[in-house]
């Protein structure tokens, strides 16, 4: 594998949602303490599974793997990191402080920002403990999506350069107040994710356009931060083995070839490795050593490791279609559709597919994504043939969010300020923290539309979209303390959420363990916010193909048993929607997802 050749200290694992991170973090770890170094395998995925891979439970904390001496592991847990931040600001002042003081400080330290930066805070101390660099010769970033990834490289620069000017009083004052200690580390932290020879990035990507176009976009910007020593890795690809085998295979092996040949230029200059599709579940030592060895060989001149004997694929006409589930969807003619999940499970392409639908059936449909990853008009490729008057499309970009929000700020609040009052004004609105703030209202402009039409939500990875609806729940509660008492009726973002008849959430998943766990504990912190998941939709099955070659019906047998935990144990309604022959791009293919044939 070339991206293992003279690896330096610190190792990032970035990509879109799906392609495989994970795991391929974690065979590296697990290769690299086989041969006798000390590693540090660390998620900053707020929905890390790194524990289920290994079957341990890890957590906050540097925690030892038993079977693999020389590797540990550490899964930075925002709330955890966060409530540690709270205390360590917040706590010395208790008892010394008016009450009043220290309440604001807590009210201030409550919302989703103060997450954010306490799992930065970690981040960045991660990359200047001098203890660790004695303690591990590697340390490896298994991070989040590409959207929150970049989000958390950029934010050594963001903060440095906003301490570097800042002055004023800013609406995030209480979590600034630790910030400001560590002034010192944040310099450190962009020194060494600028230093080729203590940083690299290795880019995981699908052989599939929409994820080298991304993972093109993501080497773009990273490069501007400092990361400029990059390797690419195609993970999952069909072996030229399967093809005569079975059409589908032939299929996706013609996609996956094509896509390859139209490599964005930047990423064809990167070296690269090429990892085949694997038969089974990447979860365990044994399957994650397969996963590198079958690297090392080549992904196109192998085939696969030996096949488990498979099971009767599972007859996908016996399960509902994602069809069906429109029929309940457009019923009450208007509403909030959001569609949530673990990244990669194809949420763009399923929101989409269901927001032509209902335009085609004559409803009023808004088509949004607050994914900062996610490009819709990638997905809506062409003629979308329904009628314009009917279907919008929208995207929440939190850089030109942010810019309106200080534009409108500065137009209030800023009106009547004096020069020096203005220029602390801009000064504070200059944070990271503002970026929360005006996703928040943007959210919450376009959900509010879901009285008069329908808006089909494509929201970012579990949990970005959780740190989204916390900041849901902080503004919920602060308007309900302040109308307490009052008599008069008011209506939040959270209790449109919460309200059945008003909004149908959707739980995406794959046929697999990590998805479907995820899924159940994303539909878990849901039922704790108020909100009940309305459907499940299992995406990208094997098993509802009917496909016949050897590699494809071991999948296929490998995904029965979540396929029936979802419908038996979790889901109240769900729909199977199967593996498509074409990438779902355009207006014809996504009616594909619907399980009918386009017209």
């Amino acid at each position: 594998m070339r991206y293992l050749e003279q690896l330096p200290r610190f190792a990032f694992f970035t990509g879109k949602g799906g392609v495989g991170k994970t795991s391929l973090a974690c065979a590296t770890a697990l290769r690299l303490a086989d041969a006798g170094l000390r590693v540090l395998l660390v998620s900053t995925d707020p929905a890390s599974n790194v524990g289920q891979v290994f079957d341990l439970q890890i957590g906050n904390q540097i925690t030892p793997v038993p079977q693999v001496p020389g590797l540990w592991a550490l899964e930075i847990d925002p709330q955890a990191a966060a409530q540690a931040y709270r205390d360590r600001i917040a706590g010395p002042v208790r008892g010394v402080l008016p009450s009043e003081v220290v309440k604001s400080i807590e009210e201030q330290l409550s919302g989703a920002c103060t997450t954010e930066i306490a799992a930065f805070d970690e981040f960045t101390g991660l990359l200047t403990d001098a203890a660790l660099e004695q303690r591990f010769d590697h340390v490896l970033f298994d991070t989040a999506p590409t959207g929150h990834t970049i989000r958390l490289l950029q934010l050594p620069g963001a903060w440095d350069s906003f301490l570097e000017a800042g002055k004023g009083d800013a609406s995030c004052l209480g979590p600034l107040a630790g910030l400001e200690k560590q002034r010192s580390q944040y310099k450190a932290a962009v020194q060494a994710l600028a230093d080729p020879a203590r940083s690299r990035l290795i880019l995981v990507a699908r052989a599939q356009a929409s994820s080298q176009r991304e993972v093109a976009r993501t080497h773009d910007e990273l490069v501007h931060v400092g990361l400029s020593r990059q390797h690419l890795v195609i993970n999952g690809l069909m072996p030229a083995s399967e093809a005569p085998l079975d059409a589908l295979a032939a299929a996706v092996l013609r996609r996956e070839q094509a896509a390859l040949a139209a490599m964005p230029a930047v990423l064809r200059e990167l070296p690269r490795d090429e990892i085949a599709l694997m038969p089974f579940d990447l979860v365990g030592l044994a399957a994650l050593r397969q996963l590198l060895d079958a690297g090392d060989a080549g992904a196109s001149s192998t085939s696969p490791p030996p096949l488990p004997d498979a099971a009767p694929a599972l007859a996908g006409e016996a399960a509902p279609s994602l069809a069906q589930l429109v029929d309940g969807l457009a019923a009450p003619g208007h509403g909030l559709i959001m569609v949530m999940g673990k990244g990669g499970v194809g949420k763009t392409s399923l929101a989409a597919a269901l927001a032509l639908e209902l335009a085609r059936r004559g409803l009023p449909v808004h088509l949004s994504t607050s994914d900062p990853a996610a490009h819709l008009s990638d997905t809506l490729a062409g003629e979308l043939g329904v009628d314009p008057g009917l279907f919008s499309v929208s995207r929440i970009d939190p850089q030109r969010e942010t810019q309106r929000y200080r534009e409108q700020v500065l137009a209030t609040k800023g009106k009547g300020l004096d020069a020096q009052g203005r220029a602390m004004l801009e000064e504070d609105l200059r944070s990271p923290c503002t970026e929360e703030i005006a996703v928040f209202q943007a959210f919450s402009r376009i959900i509010r539309e879901a009285g008069r039409k329908f808006v089909v939500m494509d929201t970012a990875p579990t949990g970005h979209t959780l740190l989204l609806l916390d900041a849901t729940g902080a503004y919920h509660r602060e308007i309900a303390r302040q109308m307490e008492g009052t008599g008069l009726h008011y209506t939040t973002p959270m209790m449109q959420l919460q309200d059945s008849s008003r909004t149908k959430v959707l739980i995406v998943t794959l046929a697999e363990n990590t998805p479907v766990q995820e899924a159940a504990g994303l539909q878990q912190d849901l039922r704790r916010a108020g909100i009940e998941p309305w459907a499940w939709i299992i995406n990208n099955s094997v098993a509802a193909t009917g496909a016949r070659s050897a590699l494809l019906r071991a999948r296929a047998a490998k995904e029965q048993p979540f396929i029936e935990a979802v419908a038996r144990q979790h889901a109240v309604r769900y729909a199977l929607v199967p593996l498509l022959a074409e990438e779902p791009v355009g207006a014809d293919k996504l009616q594909a997802l619907l399980g009918r044939r386009p017209d």
